[in-house]
């Protein structure tokens, strides 16, 4: 059963009230416990995340290089110019390249259909030579992650929220329990009289 809520009173479990139960006092401390704890951990949860995002991908600009491999054997599919139309899509094939310190690397990238043995190709590598996407511009950093920090920030946040009205739900129940048993006991006495 649902306790009757009558029109709104800001701060009335905190007035004095020689109706206000303990139970209500204890209501009003987790709803103000579980509102904080919902707001801190959710804005410092989002913010920590996104700066560790942005610290990342600022570290894969800045690490991340860009290498000019070549293809390897002919890649699958037939040329662009041999089809007429500009609109092929890349193809997986395998490509051969080489890293600063001079080591050969092979891996497989994305061509041009067709494309000859030996055909350039440019891709991103890391700091060992292997081979990575390309990095995210600081603008589409800045966007990730705020996004990743805003979903971060809402999941933590429902946690302690969640939390909360779990206790209060409890603690409302209780209430209405105790209430039960009181009518029960008082209720049978309103029909007397006394006289």
């Amino acid at each position: 059963m649902k306790a009757f809520r009558g029109p709104k009173v800001w701060l009335w479990r905190w007035r004095r009230n020689p109706l206000r139960r303990r139970a209500d006092v204890a209501e009003a401390w987790v709803v103000l416990g579980a509102w904080l704890l919902t707001v801190l951990a959710g804005v410092l949860a989002g913010l920590v995340t996104a700066r560790s995002v942005e610290q990342d991908l600022a570290r894969e600009r800045a690490e991340w290089r860009p290498v000019v491999a070549h293809v390897v054997g002919k890649a699958p599919g037939t040329s662009v110019s041999e089809t007429g139309t500009g609109t092929a899509e890349r193809v997986w094939a395998k490509v051969r390249w080489s890293v600063a310190d001079g080591s050969r690397h092979t891996g497989e990238a994305r061509v041009w259909p067709g494309s000859p043995d030996g055909s350039p190709v440019t891709v991103w590598t890391d700091p060992r030579g292997h081979l990575v996407t390309r990095p995210a511009t600081a603008s589409q950093a800045h966007l990730r992650s705020g996004l990743i920090g805003a979903l971060a920030g809402l999941s933590t946040a429902a946690v302690p929220f969640i939390g909360g009205r779990v206790v209060r739900a409890r603690l409302e129940s209780r209430r209405m329990d105790r209430w039960d048993a009181e009518w029960a006991r008082l209720g049978p006495q309103w029909g007397r009289t006394t006289g």
